[in-house]
């Protein structure tokens, strides 16, 4: 699909936790010179699509049905319009699926938070899902009980090449990677974090040499050495996400990287806000933390643009726009938001250009 439609104008899915009969996928527009968001149209017929992803072209869109079966849904995207056409489903095997990564072998992988699942699908030459190739069980349990009672696959991130796959295991306080060997799961190692961080979301630099994890019990960031041949990763680094005086309760949530890698931001449910770091270039290390208030409560997912930044507040029911300042990383209000019903993730489509 093209990366815009009429006047250049910025897309972005947005899924949300919705009943079958709402839209609970939305795509919206947003116009670079003023700013301005719209609502463009909405796709209804599946339940909480809480989690979403494109794949490079963003010819196809594929959603995490969170639900106690959960399932995986795959639609064609109108290269015109950005519509939705559903070509099919299948069952995750686990509850709650609320993360979805594609990887560069023609993959796609979930994480299943509430049994601790994690799936590898093969997709077809026309991009539905075909089969479940691999289906792996994180079994143990973690240093809180109310959080960490069981294992919580919170998120599954392929590495570039797709030879190797992190899994973040809220429960197990560990990030458990796999090697990928016909099509099946294979342990390489793991990492264990402080009893009680919680790891959540991760993302890998694009230098290849570091990656991060943000971590929802303990209000952190880790930093990792990262060894793309061998898959491994070890700690250089853990950060604070909020203020040290801040003294509410807090939770992070998701991480991301400016495209040039020079900053990192992760959201705090709770203090509500987007934090941003600079990144050292040669250490991978963070610093110079700088605090934004999202225009909302609960911001659990965000998107980073070159020139904005876009938060789904879900507690408020709104989807807030930030300009964002290449040279600093700072983020600012533009008073631009939308308002749609629990929001949850945030998808743009990328230029291809």
């Amino acid at each position: 699909m093209s990366a815009s439609i009429g006047n250049e104008e910025l897309l972005f899915y947005v899924g949300t936790y919705a009943s079958e009969e709402d839209e609970g996928i939305r795509l919206c527009g947003l116009d670079p010179k003023t700013g301005t968001l719209r609502l463009i149209h909405g796709t209804s017929g599946i339940k909480n699509p809480s989690f979403l992803v494109l794949n490079q072209n963003a010819s196809r869109l594929y959603a995490a049905s969170e639900q106690s079966e959960g399932a995986v849904v795959s639609y064609e995207v109108d290269p015109e319009s950005g519509k939705l056409k559903q070509l099919n489903s299948l069952p995750t095997q686990g509850a709650d699926p609320c993360h979805l990564s594609l990887s560069s072998d023609g993959s796609l992988l979930a994480a299943n938070y509430s049994s601790g699942h994690v799936g590898r699908f093969a997709l077809d030459e026309q991009g539905a899902l075909s089969e479940t190739t691999a289906l792996v069980q994180h079994i143990g349990q973690g240093f809180r009980q109310d959080r960490q009672e069981a294992a919580h696959a919170h998120s599954v991130v392929p590495g570039e090449d797709g030879k190797f796959v992190y899994v973040s295991d809220l429960g197990l306080d560990q990030i458990v990677y796999y090697r990928v060997e016909d099509g099946k799961l294979t342990t390489q190692g793991e990492v264990k974090l402080p009893p009680g961080a919680g790891p959540r979301h991760f993302v890998i630099h694009p230098n290849g040499q570091h990656a991060y994890g943000i971590n929802e019990l303990n209000n952190t960031i880790t930093v990792y050495a990262y060894n793309p041949v061998q898959g491994h990763l070890e700690i250089l680094q853990h950060i604070a996400t909020i203020p040290e005086d801040f003294v509410g309760e807090s939770y992070p949530a998701d991480v991301h990287l400016s495209a040039d890698g020079r900053y990192l931001y992760g959201s705090n449910r709770g203090h509500d806000s987007i934090v941003r770091f600079a990144v050292d270039p040669a250490a991978g290390t963070l610093s110079q933390p700088e605090w934004t208030g999202t225009g909302g409560k609960w911001p659990r997912n965000f998107a980073v643009l070159e020139d904005f930044a876009i938060v789904a507040n879900q507690f408020t029911d709104n989807v807030v726009l930030f300009r964002r300042d290449p040279a600093t990383g700072s983020l600012t209000e533009t008073g631009m938001e939308l308002a749609i019903k629990q929001p949850s993730c945030v998808e743009p489509v990328r230029s291809t250009k």
